[in-house]
């Protein structure tokens, strides 16, 4: 088990970032294959109607893993530090607790997400004939709060410690597991988009037990109950850096509930073809995400060792390997995209071009423009692995601003087609903010770390 764990304080940064980022891609690949599987199931054997019902609960669905997925990487953070400067005692108070305020959110967010589900998917504009089942679909999906923050909690662990093969292996196991009970639940039982989500909690749950079990394993990580006590400085300090992502999140979640607000007054073709594309969204930036994490533990463990050049060297290495990926997965998607859009979609055949005309085109414009997407995810999560989850939590504002402006007055000037744009100026909006705030943030550290800083993680320069 100790071989899994990576200081990622030695060696070729290029070579460590890939290599921690790998494993990872391979299992976000799998965790999307099982949402694409989800999404085809429903597409094919419940229809074009079924398929605009989860495109409606989209974005509150991501929502809350948004919030669920910044409080964790926020304690992430200090877990990363904490184990870069080779301090395993204070590692495992922050561990247990992260796990007693992991515990406490996931109750609140429960019932927040129960008593605001279907106000806010009428506040939307959700049509009447989609509105059931896309209520069904998030209370279901609400009611695993708890799973999905123990899952999101257990994985973050392993990954602040260099562990990125563990959450491959739960994540393929998952995808197994989920992609099975989804053809038992609605082929088989014909349980409709409730056997759907479902499947999904159930899947999840395994993948939370096995990152448990693994971590259970680990020596250095053998926590004492006085480890889950709250009476420290250690939960303002761990809520310091979770907020700021968890609100991140948020309102990049909000802004998105907009844009589906708009995209809900083009009618149900459209949201579903919509919906399609926003299926693969996930799928375009599997390997952001992986970068993403890799550059929060990365830069996590190296300014816990006060290794602030390492921190540069690694961020440009990132920044090299983001845009190579970007471009690749955009030329893939231009070409066979039609052919896997086409698998999400039934109906008449006049309905199924209508939706894969607006799906195609919507993926077309993501495709063209997803540098822009890999450059803030590298970026954003070195300014979050340096302890700076401020900056960052600004970018998303300007994400927020600029996604509902243009989702708003840009298809007054060019008609439904201006939505597709939504997404792309909100990354840019957020590289402006993000790229100045990466030189802040290093500059600073940089001299906090020469002037031998009071920190109680930077402890040398980076020679």
């Amino acid at each position: 088990m100790a071989s899994r764990i990576k200081n990622m304080t030695e060696g070729r940064p290029a070579s460590l970032i890939l290599t921690f980022a790998l494993p990872l891609m391979i299992g976000n690949i799998f965790q999307q294959f099982y949402t694409v599987v989800d999404t085809m199931v429903v597409g094919k054997a419940l229809g074009v109607t079924a398929l605009a019902a989860i495109g409606a609960a989209d974005w509150m669905n991501w929502m809350m893993l948004g919030i669920i997925q910044g409080i964790t990487q926020g304690f992430g953070i200090l877990m990363a530090q904490e184990f870069g400067a080779g301090k395993y005692k204070e590692l495992r108070k922050s561990i247990g607790c992260s796990a007693t305020l992991s515990l406490l959110s996931s109750l609140l967010l429960l019932c927040a997400g129960q008593l605001i589900a279907r106000p806010v998917l009428e506040q939307l504009q959700t049509p009447s004939a989609i509105i059931g089942n896309a209520l069904l679909y998030l209370r279901i999906m609400y009611l695993g709060v708890p799973i999905v923050i123990s899952y999101n909690l257990f994985a973050t662990i392993l990954r602040s410690l260099g562990d990125s093969r563990t959450p491959l292996l739960a994540m393929v196991a998952a995808a197994i597991i989920n992609i099975g009970l989804d053809l038992l639940f609605v082929l088989v039982f014909g349980l409709g988009i409730g056997g759907a989500a479902a499947a999904t909690l159930i899947a999840q749950l395994f993948s939370s037990l096995f990152c448990l079990c693994h971590i259970r394993k680990i020596e250095i990580l053998s926590l004492r109950p006085s480890d889950f006590s709250l009476r420290s400085h250690r939960p303002a300090r761990l809520l310091m850096l979770g907020s700021p992502m968890a609100f991140q999140n948020a309102i990049i979640s909000i802004g998105g509930m907009i844009v589906q607000s708009v995209v809900n007054g083009f009618g149900v073709i459209f949201i579903a073809g919509f919906t399609a594309t926003n299926k693969l969204y996930g799928v375009l930036e599997v390997a952001a995400t992986s970068y993403g994490y890799s550059m929060v533990t990365y830069a996590g463990q190296n300014l816990g060792a006060g290794k602030i050049g390492r921190i540069r060297k690694g961020a440009r290495a990132a920044i090299l390997i983001s845009l190579l990926t970007s471009g690749l997965i955009a030329i893939i998607m231009l070409l066979g995209g039609r052919a896997i859009l086409s698998c999400f979609i039934s109906g008449t055949p006049k309905e199924m071009e209508q939706t894969l005309q607006i799906a195609y085109r919507y993926l077309a414009i993501m495709s063209i423009f997803l540098p822009i997407l890999y450059l803030l995810h590298v970026i954003r999560s070195t300014i979050q692995g340096m302890g700076n989850t401020v900056l960052p939590m600004i970018s998303g504002i300007a994400e927020f601003i600029m996604r509902t402006a243009t989702a708003i007055l840009l298809p007054m000037a060019i008609g439904e087609t201006g939505i597709f744009y939504a997404e792309v100026m909100a990354w840019a909006g957020a590289d402006l903010i993000l790229v100045s705030s990466y030189f802040v943030t290093i500059r600073r550290a940089q001299n906090d770390s020469t002037q031998e800083s009071t920190s109680p993680y930077i402890r040398k320069e980076d020679a």
